[in-house]
């Protein structure tokens, strides 16, 4: 049996490599609007974050979503992705 490669996605915060599933995916669908897709699932462009607070630290103070998706990012999604990441933990 074949072993299956895990995909990988680059974090926008600390900028390391890690498994697709251990991160939470924005993404930006065709209407441009952005939200939080923790399914992996919707269609549009994404981007990853890691499940750490100082990640998501980095990334909002850096505007790194922002450049990600070439649009402005509301506060109101920073504080979705602060209510998953600190429900994980």
């Amino acid at each position: 049996m074949a072993i299956r490669k895990i995909p990988q996605r680059k974090c926008v915060g600390c900028g390391t490599s890690k498994d697709k599933k251990e991160l939470i995916r924005v993404v930006r669908n065709a209407e441009g609007e952005i939200s939080v897709d923790l399914t992996g699932k919707k269609n549009g462009r994404g981007a990853y974050i890691c499940h750490d607070v100082n990640c998501l630290r980095m990334a909002k103070k850096a505007s790194r979503l922002e450049r990600a998706f070439d649009c402005q990012i509301s506060e109101e999604i920073y504080e979705r992705l602060m209510q998953e990441i600190q429900a994980d933990e």
